[in-house]
């Protein structure tokens, strides 16, 4: 492609609604153009980069035996209701009605059509396994869209569901599609891993999650460097690792704590460490108020209420100071287990085993000393509230876990038969007997793939694009265009670059060479060339956008040194 004729507009400037370096630098690469608030258009180049990516996946999906084929996004509400998730799934979900007044919606998965697809037309244990997969628009009405292609409200992803007889099968789809997405993120050049997730809305039982390691990521993984544990915070369970506690139960005390509402304000006035304390989080959960209880030094884990409680995310809200006052008696913070009435009481596991804790007295500026479990109050339910921390013991060998923070890519699960039961997707087994599908599901976000790819792979100068899903291997950048030796050279290896199906870009423009080779290296294509005053003597000057060094070669060596790397990149394809 020569530049002169390509639609290409670059930003020198950081635009000020960007966040994080993938939304920067694609704003200023010019590859993506916002239309509204979480939602982009792909310009030329950076359309490549998706379709390089969506290549590799296809090749990795079909090589499993998978089948692609495409729906629509717009999904009818019956199908949904079928499955229970029309009203479970929340405000994320964009929806809307026809002339007539029937309901559809934007899909934000498509769980429910590939149910409908297969139950209409395999009916024999001969027919199964089938894996179906699609790369398709989808749209969630996120509350908040950030952070550029990692949170929007429109966005590419390729979705998967694999169809078997039994859970054995299952297993082998899913491990089949756990080999795929390792090559698949491999191939991106992506540094990922693998680890158990929580199922969330999909259902099902096992998921995990591929995280693309980033300090840009919204998400958090717990791994243990001395075994192979490795979960989302939301998934990982906590070891019970309590503090020395007392032997004796002491006396039930009152004391005043005048603006202590905080733990940091409390453990501050009574000069005790945190883990001596207790907090009430008080939820409203549909009409309900529900009270979650754990140590003061500890994070709910909102997610693992949410798998307690069995509601959907979106039906969980902190209570409301009124609400508060009205079920404690007491302003915020001063809330506390000890007789709370009409509340739904759910305490994390450690609570049980601390002896004589700190806790709101349900009176504003009060608190009680020496509270103990099972002689001051009781729960409805005991159960792993908290989040995991850095420091915390592996529940596989005990030894201290880490955090890290990351860019979920993709996601697969065990879905079993939660559709299939739902919406009547049955086989006839060997015996003439009706038995439910069993189901898996298996993500990626490939415009977010995109942006995890620029996360690990850029500069203070630009992207870094690897080989893999650059939108063009080599650029030659011509550094006077009126200089006829230069031009020829700059051309005729363009055209030798061409004949060897080389992606190449011809910087012919009529700019000054600073301009040129400040655009090489926003645009992060992996090898340069660079034309200049020694093209009389055929010499070019040969770098890559990974490396710092610059060597000059004969256009004969450059031309051989690209074909050689790129087919040793192995970017033509399996």
């Amino acid at each position: 492609m020569r530049m002169s004729k390509m639609y290409l507009h670059t930003l020198r400037e950081v635009p000020s609604e960007a966040e994080v370096p993938s939304h920067q630098l694609l704003l200023r690469a010019g590859m993506i153009k916002k239309l509204a608030s979480g939602v982009y258009g792909y310009m030329p180049l950076g359309h490549r980069v998706l379709r390089k990516i969506e290549q590799i996946i296809r090749e990795e999906m079909d090589a499993k035996g998978a089948q692609e084929l495409l729906m629509s996004a717009i999904q009818p509400a019956e199908l949904w209701k079928e499955s229970g998730r029309w009203y479970d799934f929340g405000p994320e979900m964009f929806r809307l009605k026809d002339r007539n007044g029937r309901e559809f919606c934007l899909g934000p998965t498509h769980e429910e059509v590939f149910t409908e697809i297969v139950r209409n037309e395999l009916k024999s244990y001969k027919e199964l396994p089938v894996n179906l997969y699609q790369i398709q628009t989808k749209y969630r009405d996120e509350k908040r869209p950030r952070f550029g292609l990692m949170r929007g409200r429109e966005f590419i992803m390729k979705d998967a569901y694999s169809f078997d007889r039994d859970w054995e099968g299952l297993d082998k789809s899913y491990r089949d599609m756990y080999d795929a997405y390792s090559r698949i993120f491999t191939r991106c050049g992506l540094e990922f891993r693998a680890v158990e997730a929580d199922t969330g809305a999909m259902g099902g039982s096992d998921s995990h999650e591929f995280t693309a390691l980033s300090d840009y990521g919204e998400g958090v993984i717990a791994y243990c460097e001395s075994c192979d544990f490795a979960a989302t915070v939301e998934k990982a369970p906590c070891m019970l690792d309590l503090p020395p506690q007392d032997t004796e139960e002491k006396d039930l005390e009152e004391i005043h704590t005048p603006q202590a509402g905080t733990i940091e304000e409390l453990t501050s006035f009574l000069n005790i460490p945190a883990h001596q304390t207790a907090k009430t989080l008080l939820f409203k959960v549909r009409d309900k108020i529900v009270a979650a209880v754990l140590r003061g030094d500890r994070e709910l884990n909102e997610t693992k209420l949410l798998n307690v409680l069995k509601v959907p995310e979106h039906e969980l809200e902190f209570a409301s100071a009124e609400d508060i006052l009205k079920y404690t008696g007491a302003a915020v913070g001063f809330a506390g287990p000890v007789g709370l009435k009409g509340i739904q009481m759910i305490v994390d596991e450690e609570i049980p085993h601390m002896k004589n804790i700190v806790v709101g007295a349900n009176k504003t500026d009060y608190h009680l000393l020496n509270v103990n479990y099972g002689r001051d109050f009781r729960a409805d339910q005991i159960a792993d509230l908290k989040q995991i921390q850095e420091g915390d013991r592996c529940p596989q060998c005990s030894a201290p876990v880490k955090l890290a923070r990351g860019i979920e890519v993709g996601q697969i699960f065990k879905l079993g038969t939660k559709y299939s039961q739902a919406m009547g997707a049955t086989y006839m087994d060997e015996n003439i007997q009706e038995q439910p599908i069993v189901m898996g599901c298996y993500g990626i976000g490939v415009s977010r793939t995109m942006a995890a790819v620029i996360e690990q792979h850029h500069d203070e100068d630009g992207i870094i694009w690897p080989l893999s899903v650059a939108p063009y291997h080599v650029i030659i950048t011509i550094v006077n265009v009126a200089d006829e030796k230069q031009h020829a050279l700059g051309e005729k290896i363009y055209q030798e670059l061409l004949k060897q199906n080389v992606e190449v870009l011809l910087d012919d423009r009529k700019e000054r060479a600073g301009v040129k080779f400040k655009d090489a290296d926003l645009l992060g294509i992996p090898i340069r060339i660079t034309v200049g005053k020694k093209a009389s003597e055929g010499v070019v000057e040969y770098k890559l956008r990974k490396e710092k060094e610059k060597k000059e070669l004969s256009y004969e060596e450059a031309v051989e040194s690209i074909i050689q790397l790129i087919r040793d990149a192995e970017v033509f394809g399996r």
